[in-house]
Parts: C-alpha cells; structure tokens; sequence
C-alpha cells in the first residue's frame, strides 16, 4: 500500500539533485527501522535517528533517501539519509 498519493509523487524531487523519488519496499524499511532501533542510522549531518519511519523515498540513483512519518516525505536535505547500494551508510 501506497504511502503518497501517486500524484503528489510525480512531482516529489530530490530537494538537492532534483532526481525523482519513489517508495522504497518493505523490506528497505524494515532494515533502515531496525538500525533506528540499533541506535546507529544516522542522517546527513551525522545527527542519530530516532523516531522509526512510516515508510521511505528513495533518490533514483539509490544514494539518499527521505524519511516518511504520519503519511508526511521530509523532504529537507539534512534529513536525507546516505545510502550505498540501497543501503544506510555508517
């Protein structure tokens, strides 16, 4: 089940990059959640996470993605989380 309205997500851009996101899948989610819960996801500034995610845009090239909480992207680039291969770095 869709988080966004498809058309809200057709126009959703990378705030940086201007790349077009996407959901990410379930499963993406989960292992981003449980580094949450792990204490070490961490965004772009290096502040540590804490609040799991409802769901996940990820940037098309699969280098950023955005948190989604209570149906609502965030959107703001300090919030971005870097990804290597679809996955949170260190």
């Amino acid at each position: 089940m869709s988080l966004i309205d498809p058309g809200l997500l057709k126009v959703l851009c990378c705030p940086e990059t201007h790349q077009p996101v996407s959901e990410a899948d379930a499963v993406t989610v989960d292992e981003l959640n449980k580094q949450i819960a792990s204490g070490s996801l961490k965004n772009r500034n290096g502040k540590a996470i804490t609040d799991k995610f409802d769901g996940v845009l990820m940037r098309q090239d699969g280098r950023m993605a955005y948190p989604i909480r209570n149906r609502i992207p965030i959107m703001i680039g300090e919030e971005g989380i870097p990804l290597v291969g679809g996955t949170a770095t260190a």
